[in-house]
Parts: structure tokens; sequence; C-alpha cells
């Protein structure tokens, strides 16, 4: 009669040894499930966080690039501050910053590329990873206009065309349309800042720091807080810093964008205080 030989706990109440290692095994199978299933999920967060980004080594070459700003007629900017509304500009050339931005900073934008970036605050830029944009590296465009009005305004980003034989309002525009959305315009005006969003309609969203902002087409233009950017008092000279970039975390800015070229044109109208929504309709 063969025996069956019941094997006994040992001494401190743990199982016998190849009871335990069975357990063991299984217990490591199950650790190396779990750390594999964890690196997956790690790669694919890096994967989603660093996929709207340029490659590392393939910064965009943006050949060229048309600028114009255009106002309405109560409603003047430049350069320089001035003493008298006449002295300032209804339009501003590409030109003419380009050469601004070289006289402060020694950098040619033409021959600078823009590099992808982003902003928390709507001041201080980063790269990918963290480190500094500097914008007197010419990486994004940052310069200063001045605004002056004629009377009490608030002062609107417009879609809609001027008079002077202009064929378009504000626009982003591009061969690559995805080059175009993925631009950023930000104005800044006694720490206050608004982000145009190309992407955006007539919409506007408190990112904290500060707004964002889009504007519809010319055909459903209307004035009201949406499209809404900074006031101006009558005669007086107003300091706007005016921020133009590639933003990295958008998922359109990747490596299809290189070598893109774009045109930026800007145009603003003022409305009264009064009166914060105007229909351009008629």
């Amino acid at each position: 009669m063969n025996k069956v030989i019941l094997k006994k706990p040992n001494i401190n109440g743990r199982p016998p040894a190849d009871e335990k290692t069975e357990k063991l095994k299984k217990s490591a199978k199950q650790s190396l499930t779990t750390t594999v299933l964890l690196v997956l999920l790690a790669l694919a967060g890096v994967t989603a966080a660093t996929t709207a980004w340029f490659s590392i080594a393939n910064y965009t070459r943006v050949r060229s690039m048309v600028m114009d700003l255009t106002s309405g007629y109560s409603l003047r900017f430049d350069l320089d501050p001035h003493e008298d509304f006449e002295q300032y500009r209804k339009t501003l050339s590409f030109g003419e910053i380009r050469d601004r931005i070289f006289d402060e900073t020694g950098t040619d934008i033409e021959e600078t590329p823009l590099e992808p970036v982003t902003t928390d605050d709507g001041e201080y830029y980063t790269f990918e990873f963290g480190d500094y944009a500097d914008p007197e590296t010419g990486v994004y465009l940052e310069f200063t206009l001045h605004f002056m009005a004629q009377r009490d305004m608030l002062v609107h980003l417009t879609s809609i065309a001027g008079d002077d034989d202009e064929d378009f309002g504000t626009l982003i525009a591009s061969d690559n349309p995805d080059l175009a959305r993925a631009m950023r315009v930000s104005f800044e005006k006694d720490g206050e800042i608004v982000v145009y969003n190309p992407k955006l309609d007539d919409e506007r969203y408190d990112a904290g720091a500060f707004d964002i902002i889009g504007i519809p087409p010319e055909e459903d233009m209307l004035y009201n807080h949406n499209n809404e950017l900074f006031s101006l008092r009558a005669g007086v000279d107003t300091p706007v810093i005016v921020r133009v970039w590639l933003e990295g975390t958008d998922e359109l800015c990747t490596n299809d964008l290189i070598g893109e070229n774009y045109e930026l044109r800007l145009r603003f109208e003022g409305t009264d205080f009064e009166h914060r929504l105007f229909d351009t309709r008629g």
C-alpha cells in the first residue's frame, strides 16, 4: 500500500519549499506583466507628448514671410511713440518690422528659422523640454506696436477687408494649411494678454494667464467680446507687445511643416465702449 506523504508547514508557518517556489514564479510573472504594461503606457504617454513637436534636429525653415498690419480710420499705430495722432500710421509692412527687430537684437528673422515653442504665461517661452526660448534669437517674433486712437475705443481683431484695395482682413496663410493653423499671435497691453488661435471661430476661452480668441470669416464677422483685444483712451499712446510663434504643443506642429512659407496679415478695428456688440454685416 502506497503511503501518502503530507508536507507540513515549516517552523515559521511558511509553505513547503516547492509550493513557495510556484507562488514566487507566479508572482514574478505577474510583476513582469505589470512592468511591461507600465513601460508601454509610459512610452505611449511620451509619444503622445512629443508627436506635436518637430524632431529635435529638424527645425522648421520658414524661407519667406509677408506681414502687413492695417487699421481702421480712427485707429493708428507705429513702431515708435508720438505726440500727435497724425504722426501714426495706418499700415506697417513686414520689412519695417523685420528691420526694427534686427536693429534691436541683431537677428535677421528672414534668415533665422522659427522653432516650435510654447508658453504657460504668455511671456516666458520654452522649447520642447523646458529650455528657455530667447526672443532675441529669432526663434519666435516679438515686437512692440504703439497704438493711438482719436476717441476712446475697444480694439478688435477683424477678418473684414479694408477699403484700400485690401483683399482680406486678418489672415495667416500657407500652402500647407497645417502651418497656418499651428501658429499663434498674442497681444499684451499692461500685462493683460490675448492670444489669437487661427483654428478658432467666434470663440473666447480663459486659459488662466491669458485669453484665447478666434475670429469668424468676413461674412460672419461680428464685433463682440470674443474678438476684443484691448482698450484705448483718446490721444494716449499705448504700447502693445506682439508675439508670433509656432505652437509646439499643437497637434499640427509636426515635421510636415518643415520648409513651408507663410503670410501673416493683421487688421484691427475700433468700437465704442457704449456698444460692445456691432453687427458688421448691415
